[in-house]
């Protein structure tokens, strides 16, 4: 058993670091010869940092450098040198936004702070905890502390107050992302990023002041902090993001740290016994060349029998392992399904093709969703997986409505058991309790139409849908050859959007859309044959005309989702003012988009149901939910 007071020494003891690696990691034996030398540059590394932080600490935070806070630190921010450049577009000039416009881009049922800019969520004595990256000084990277909010239902929010702020030489700079583990006998540890006084990440730990306070108010920062020092051949700036910890067959508590060897993105990989002292391991969790820094590691097991969340420290026969990582230099979040070794705490995937961070790879979802983070919920017995949205409008009208960035509705987690090869994500149930009236339809639809759908202002909408390709049209289509030009497979990114038509697609739904469709967001399937003569089926969301803005990003997002023969195609879209998210297929494939009308607010908010198929007639069978707002609000004493 695990106690408590083992979390409280005054003192603490550096885990052995490793020797620096090339980018093609060769054998480990070598660390077997210097492990004696490394105790003593370990120690010389933490008087090296105890000094600089007595001659630096006054003044260390100086905001006037050329660089930002965040590229110091080697972590993402939004600079619109960055932004742009990410989503490969050109600088743009402000849009002359007004407060109309800004004030009704604000969510109402998705959680984000009240204001300026937006780790470890875990579920305890009946709350949910969800701390986050906040700067409460700006709308923009900054000042980075933990926000702190709590749930019941993962729906209506309380905003605590703040959790952590940087006020140590060893996270001055930024509390960064942390993850909780629950011990053996209840009690919680929280590892997180800090970032020293000299913009060095390092992996420090808290635990609650009060374990028997259910709101987990305030925290502890350890004494002998910082626990984990950049190993030798990992960069200052490249060692971020502990998981949660797992047990493994010894009895050990196991946690990897994403990280990078020049151009090939690692996870590193620490045994502990007390979370104070470390082992760094001869082997990595993983690795795959030329995919950049990995940040956001995450690492967990999915059932192959069952529809169940499991424990981080589950292992078995019936049991596959998830590896997900966020790319920094895509801000995307990629994962592969395999196997985990726990005897020497190594993984790798079931399909090399797919492996993590390649092009090819599976993506939680295919828009603008990044840095997530899953937890098991003891509670109901699922993982449920919280992501990030990144804002597609400039950093001047962040400032200027106030507050940047949302979270996405909180995902369960389970292997698809039909496909045995990729993940299901679906909101969370409790979201089913803001819908209120409802209207259901049945239509076919055919060739070029478009149809608006009656259900008043259209601004936060749970739409679910089903759709079907008229049998002799599909017959009579696609016949003996591929329907594809050129040969060439089909893409949402680059065939051009809900305006190219196909034989068999698009159709879909316009949503955010205004009566002229001047501004619309399309979300559609688009069916075809590719040059392999296969049929295949693509869920695409497209933002090319969503806003009359001119400083948005404007990309058309998706990939191909399953369909397993005798499926319908099916599809769920939550829509909540600025936040669109769409799921292909019960969650085989998801897309998080962010809109920004201009002319498309408030009652001028419109829904049409679209066909722009060239030859093939598609029926619809829908139920459209109006959407009530959340209750996220600061805390008082009333409310519990």
């Amino acid at each position: 058993m695990h106690s408590s007071e083992a979390l409280l020494p005054v003192t603490s003891q550096q885990d052995p670091l490793s020797k620096s690696r090339s980018d093609t990691i060769p054998d480990t034996s070598w660390r077997r010869h210097i492990k004696l030398h490394i105790a003593v540059f370990s120690s010389l590394i933490l008087i090296a940092l105890y000094v600089t932080h007595i001659v630096t600490h006054e003044g260390s935070n100086d905001e006037t450098a050329t660089e930002s806070r965040a590229s110091l630190a080697g972590v993402s921010d939004k600079s619109n040198e960055r932004f742009w450049r990410v989503f490969d577009g050109p600088k743009r000039e402000a849009f002359p936004w007004n407060d109309t416009m800004l004030s009704w881009q604000r969510t109402t049922f998705h959680f984000q702070p009240e204001n300026h800019w937006m780790n470890g969520p875990l579920f305890y004595k009946g709350w949910y905890h969800f701390f986050y990256q906040h700067n409460p000084n700006g709308t923009v990277w900054g000042d980075i502390v933990w926000g702190h909010a709590v749930s019941k239902d993962l729906i209506h929010w309380l905003h605590l107050p703040i959790a952590m702020v940087p006020d140590q030489w060893y996270d001055v700079n930024g509390v960064l992302t942390g993850s909780a583990t629950f011990l053996d006998d209840g009690s919680i540890v929280m590892l997180y990023t800090g970032i020293t006084d000299k913009f060095v990440q390092v992996q420090n730990l808290a635990y609650p002041e009060d374990p028997s306070d259910p709101l987990l108010l305030k925290w502890v920062k350890f004494s002998g902090n910082p626990i984990l020092l950049p190993p030798l051949g990992i960069g200052a700036k490249d060692f971020r993001d502990p998981t949660t910890a797992w047990k493994t067959s010894a009895g050990k508590w196991r946690i990897t740290i994403g990280s990078k060897i020049n151009r090939t993105g690692v996870s590193l990989v620490y045994d502990t016994t007390d979370f104070k002292t470390y082992e760094l391991l001869d082997t990595l969790l993983h690795q795959v060349s030329n995919t950049g820094e990995w940040e956001c590691v995450d690492f967990y097991p999915v059932s192959k029998t069952k529809v169940i969340g499991l424990d981080t420290s589950v292992k078995g026969p019936d049991v596959k392992h998830v590896v997900k990582a966020s790319m920094d230099d895509t801000r995307m979040d990629l994962y592969a399904i395999g196997t985990y070794v726990d005897a020497n705490g190594t993984w790798f995937p079931d399909n090399p093709s797919i492996d993590v961070g390649i092009s090819t790879g599976l993506r939680y979802d295919y828009g603008t969703y990044y840095a997530s983070k899953t937890f098991y919920d003891g509670n109901k017995g699922r993982r449920i997986l919280w992501g990030f949205t990144i804002e597609s409008d400039s950093v001047y009208a962040d400032v200027q409505k106030g507050w940047a960035s949302v979270q996405a509705i909180p995902r369960t987690v389970v292997l698809d058991t039909k496909t045995g090869n990729n993940l299901i994500l679906w909101p969370v149930e409790e979201i089913e309790s803001l819908r209120l009236n409802s209207k259901k339809y049945h239509m076919t639809v055919g060739p070029g139409t478009v149809i608006p759908v009656d259900v008043g202002s259209a601004s936060q909408l749970d739409i679910e849908a089903e759709f079907t390709i008229m049998k002799d049209d599909l017959e009579i289509i696609l016949g003996d050859d591929p329907v594809v030009a050129d040969g060439k497979d089909y893409s949402c990114e680059t065939n051009g959007g809900s305006t190219v038509r196909g034989a068999l697609g698009p159709f879909g739904f316009s949503v955010l859309a205004d009566q002229t469709l001047s501004e619309h967001t399309p979300v559609y399937f688009y069916v075809t044959k590719g040059k392999d003569s296969k049929l295949k089926t693509f869920f695409c969301t497209d933002n090319l005309r969503s806003s009359m803005a001119n400083d948005v990003v404007k990309s058309v997002y998706g990939s191909l989702v399953p369909v397993l023969k005798g499926e319908k195609l099916t599809m769920r879209i939550l829509v909540d003012h600025s936040i669109i998210e769409g799921f292909g297929q019960g969650g085989r494939t998801c897309i998080t988009s962010r809109a920004y009308p201009t002319k498309a607010i408030y009652g001028a908010t419109k829904l049409f149901l679209f066909n722009n198929a060239i030859d093939a007639n598609v029926t619809a069978s829908f139920k459209v939910w109006q959407m009530n707002s959340a209750f996220i609000h600061p805390y008082s004493e009333d409310d519990l």
